[in-house]
């Protein structure tokens, strides 16, 4: 009577094991309801005539072309992006454009670009970190008072025309920017893009 119920017991077990193997082992089933594939980061976009990839390529490439065709980065001077103003209706990030931008004019190699206002607090973090924290030696750190002013600021505004009817939607972008000297507060050099994206129902 022992023997059986102890074979019953151990036959029990037994089972609980291995239902808790398969359960570890089995593993979650991935399914899919679509096709994905890579597309041409530098294929036509026109999904929508909202502002997308191809409008930022094209500002991109009108504003770096048109700066490095003036001669004005003579001696490697310093840069920094100011503000870029959204006065459009949709929300978009315009920090892509000035990224843009800026990486064609840093591979150029005939500019520097200084930390911008946003940037800055990081630049301060570390200084402040290497020089008060203890945790360096003195000679390694970086001096706080030795970082590099811009000499210019660029400051971009991208504002949009809505028009629509029934069958028509018409959309008018303009993307201006503004080199500034920083000293004299002039405007050292100015371009602007302009883009019309039409939709019909």
């Amino acid at each position: 009577m022992k023997t059986s119920r102890l074979l019953s017991l151990s036959v029990l077990g037994s089972v609980l094991v291995l239902a808790g193997c398969q359960t570890q082992v089995s593993s979650p089933v991935v399914r899919f309801d679509r096709q994905v594939n890579y597309g041409d980061a530098k294929a036509v976009e026109l999904v929508t005539n909202e502002f997308g990839s191809t409008d930022l390529q094209m500002i991109a490439e009108k504003m770096t072309g048109g700066l490095l065709e003036t001669g004005i980065f003579q001696g490697r001077p310093t840069v920094t992006i100011s503000t870029v103003k959204n006065k459009t209706s949709e929300y978009i990030d315009t920090t892509n454009v000035m990224n843009s931008i800026q990486t064609t004019l840093v591979k150029s190699g005939k500019v520097r670009f200084t930390r911008s206002i946003n940037e800055m607090q990081a630049g301060v973090d570390e200084l402040q970190r290497q020089n008060q924290s203890g945790l360096y030696k003195q000679n390694s750190t970086a001096k706080i008072g030795q970082m590099t002013a811009a000499k210019y600021s660029l400051e971009g505004e991208l504002t949009s025309i809505v028009k629509q009817n029934a069958n028509t939607k018409d959309v008018f972008y303009k993307f201006t920017l503004k080199m500034f000297d920083v000293q004299e507060g002039t405007i050292e050099w100015q371009d602007e893009k302009e883009i019309r994206k039409t939709s019909k129902r």
